[in-house]
């Protein structure tokens, strides 16, 4: 008789059908679109940020992604601010960059943030890459997403290389001159290939213009290109560290925890990066840098940036030009099509010892490589890289094809003699 006479409370028969709705019911209704989550554009971020389905069993590995956008943003603000002040012409480029440095107020933290950045955003995303490889992330269903990342870091190789340029000094200079007159390898076309990057007949002011030009646009394209890389993520949802598909139970949502677990590590990694900013700002570059680019002398070991020294290596390590460059444009379609070569059904290195042992063995090659790439070119290092070239494509197109084979034969022989084991050893045997 209460529950009839008092009027804020409604008996259960007469509710609403909407009260008895389950979430995602309740969405389909008019009255979510009364809060601004839930209008379009805030839906987005509200499903792919917000209330994502993340696996809990995700390790600190996993940050370096978050990482890898933060160097982006980083980068572009940074990029933005330079360009400002950055004169692209060869009679005043290196002289506006000291210019920054010297007068610009701030200019020197900017530039060093910048220069210094790139590095950061190697390290993340080749520490993005090598749990990708080990955790297996790039097998199905995620073809797409290893083969966009593939492309966001070819990108990025090209955005730092134009970068690399810019500052107008002696190893920008003969690192642009070498580069790319590897263009002229390239059968009948090569000469007028090298012309039109040149525009001209050697590097020089077009140069440096299409080159300032391009490497403003380029982090824009990274940053599209970064947008389809999560969309095809979010499709088939994460990896994570057991490489098996986890049931809606053991996710939970990406916010609040591993938005506060990507804040810390944001915290832990820029502590990193302060302190090449505040103590080393130049120990990632090179000193020839810090002289202005003169074509009448060149420097004695012309070498790219530390993040490019692997593939300078399997560029340097084949003798003729042509096949050089087959080599270096080999080592990016390897990895990108990774996921196609790749025949094992198991995807985490956890279970695949054998793969441990490789994979680990990848790591210290190119580590090897990128030593290589800065020595200078006699033996025994071109032997070396030699080696430690046909061991990277080696990885690539003959184990991960055959391993899995070799992997199932040791899993098919080591039940075989559980079986055995399991019989002669039961007391009806005995």
């Amino acid at each position: 008789m209460d529950i009839i006479l008092n009027p804020k409370v409604t008996p259960k028969f007469n509710r609403p059908r909407n009260e008895y709705k389950t979430t995602n019911q309740y969405k389909e209704t008019g009255t979510r679109r009364g809060s601004i989550l839930k209008q379009p554009f805030f839906s987005v971020i509200n499903d792919h940020v917000v209330e994502y389905p993340t696996p809990t069993n995700l390790s600190y590995l996993w940050n370096f992604g978050s990482l890898a956008g933060f160097c982006l943003a980083v980068q572009i603000a940074s990029g933005i601010f330079l360009a400002m002040h950055y004169t692209g012409h060869v009679d005043m480029a290196f002289q506006s960059t000291e210019h920054i440095m010297r007068d610009v107020s701030g200019g020197w933290i900017l530039r060093y943030v910048h220069a210094n950045g790139a590095s950061m955003f190697f390290i993340t995303v080749y520490m993005h890459i090598a749990r990708g490889l080990y955790y297996g992330s790039y097998a199905a269903p995620r073809e797409l997403v290893w083969v966009v990342g593939v492309v966001i870091f070819l990108l990025m190789i090209l955005t730092a290389f134009m970068g690399y340029v810019l500052p107008w000094g002696q190893m920008s200079f003969w690192g642009a001159t070498v580069i790319t007159s590897l263009a002229s390898a390239i059968p009948v076309l090569g000469g007028d290939i090298t012309t039109w990057l040149w525009g001209g007949f050697s590097v020089d002011n077009p140069t440096l213009n299409r080159f300032f030009s391009l490497h403003y646009l380029f982090p824009f394209l990274i940053a599209g290109a970064s947008i389809v890389h999560l969309a095809a993520l979010h499709q088939h949802g994460s990896n994570n560290p057991t490489g098996v598909k986890l049931s809606r139970p053991m996710k939970v949502g990406f916010f609040p925890y591993f938005v506060y677990k990507d804040i810390l590590g944001m915290v832990g990694f820029s502590a990193f990066f302060a302190y090449f900013l505040h103590h080393s700002p130049n120990a990632l570059g090179h000193v020839d840098n810090y002289l202005p680019a003169n074509p009448m002398v060149t420097p004695a070991h012309i070498v790219p940036e530390w993040y490019l020294l692997p593939f300078y290596a399997i560029l340097r390590s084949i003798p003729n030009k042509l096949a050089g460059v087959l080599g270096m444009g080999g080592a990016f379609v390897a990895l990108g099509a990774l996921p196609f070569l790749n025949s094992s059904s198991v995807r985490s290195t956890r279970f695949r010892p054998l793969h441990r042992v490789l994979f680990w063995t990848l790591v210290a090659d190119c580590i090897l490589l990128g030593y290589i790439g800065q020595c200078p070119v006699e033996d025994p290092y071109i032997l070396i890289g030699q080696l430690a070239s046909v061991y990277y494509f080696a990885y690539f197109f003959v184990m991960i094809p055959s391993l899995a084979y070799i992997e199932r034969a040791m899993f098919d022989r080591s039940l075989y003699k559980k079986f055995v084991r399991l019989v002669v050893g039961s007391p009806s045997h005995a």
